[in-house]
């Protein structure tokens, strides 16, 4: 069961830092996504790369999971908030926006069940 588990947490941490990478590599995308009431957009694409990469490693490593699964949650209700929510009202983009909520909503859920489950130091459910 153990194994599953770590095999599992390693799943759910690698597309964050692949999510990360891509927020380097497509500044010009992402700030394409962004509303006009979000400030600096490009520092602001950066420093989010830099953030889902530090939560990848971080749950990767087992150090700090618990913080970084909750802070990597309230990221994602961020982008919920602030991106895909905006975008449902745009007949362009409305189904596209939806599956993305449906998919940090689905990853908001994962982060918080591991941030609950995990305890630093030791693990109180014994499977991560």
């Amino acid at each position: 069961m153990k194994n599953l588990t770590t095999v599992g947490r390693i799943l759910f941490a690698l597309p964050f830092a692949i999510f990360g990478l891509n927020h380097f590599l497509m500044v010009d995308f992402f700030t394409g996504m962004l509303n006009s009431f979000i400030p600096g957009t490009s520092f602001t694409i950066v420093l989010t790369g830099i953030a889902l990469i530090a939560a990848s490693v971080s749950i990767i490593i087992k150090k700090y999971i618990k913080l970084s699964c909750i802070l990597l949650a309230f990221l994602l209700f961020v982008f919920i908030v602030a991106i895909h929510i905006p975008q449902l009202f745009d007949e362009a983009t409305k189904m596209m926006a939806m599956f993305a909520l449906l998919k940090d909503t689905a990853l908001m859920g994962g982060a918080l069940m591991i941030a609950g489950i995990y305890k630093e130091g030791e693990n109180e459910a014994g499977i991560l």
